[in-house]
């Protein structure tokens, strides 16, 4: 059971339903707690399949992780994030509709798309921030407008981090940290326009968050 919670990363799907909470936040919804449990198994999913897709890498880089240490096998990995994406639809649906349906679609697709081809491209650090700007809008419902700034500045924020994040192993060049500066910055700037538009619980959450990232 340890090796299963440290390959979906249990604990760090504590800072995924806050997204879905600035979401609804800015679009002047209360949060749905079964939204907020898809956004954790879609995030449990994607971790799931992002080591099932390194297993190979991870076996160099990173061999002490479930997978490569012989804890895990692929095929089980595989088969966690496939029930994990299933579920999150299923709770999806049955709390917020067709609606909240298609938007957790979206969210997995673009998480699948991340791990399965594109983290490691261009594409990568994009997909990943559509990812959350989705989560967002899984938030939002209907009023997909309202919680756009929101949705861009979380996304800006996490298109940052990506960039670092990708210099994890071999180092981050001045190129690539002006990058994540410049993702952060407009973040903030964002942030601070979903506040003038009437968003503010969700730029002080934000705020909070970006403080502790």
């Amino acid at each position: 059971m340890k090796a299963l919670l440290e390959l979906v990363r249990a604990p760090a799907a504590l800072s995924v339903p806050g997204d879905m909470m600035a979401g609804a936040a800015a679009a002047g919804r209360s949060s749905a707690p079964g939204l907020a449990l898809t956004s954790v198994l879609i995030y449990w999913a994607g971790m799931a399949l992002n080591d099932w897709a390194d297993r190979e890498a991870d076996a160099v880089e990173r061999p002490e992780r479930p997978i490569p240490s012989g804890r895990v096998r692929p095929g089980t990995a595989l088969g966690i994030a496939t029930g994990l994406t299933g579920a999150g639809l299923i709770v999806a649906a049955a709390s917020g509709g067709r609606r909240a349906l298609g938007a957790a679609g979206l969210l997995a697709g673009a998480a699948w798309a991340y791990d399965l081809g594109l983290k490691r491209t261009p594409l990568g650090p994009a997909t990943m921030a559509s990812c959350r700007a989705l989560d967002v809008l899984l938030g939002a419902g209907p009023q997909v407008r309202a919680a756009a700034p929101m949705a861009l500045a979380i996304g800006a924020h996490t298109y940052g981090i990506s960039i670092l994040g990708r210099a994890e192993v071999a180092g981050a060049t001045v190129k690539t940290v002006r990058g994540a500066l410049a993702a952060s910055t407009a973040a903030a700037g964002l942030a601070a326009a979903g506040a003038l538009l009437g968003a503010l619980p969700a730029g002080r959450w934000l705020a909070a968050r970006m403080a502790t990232s």
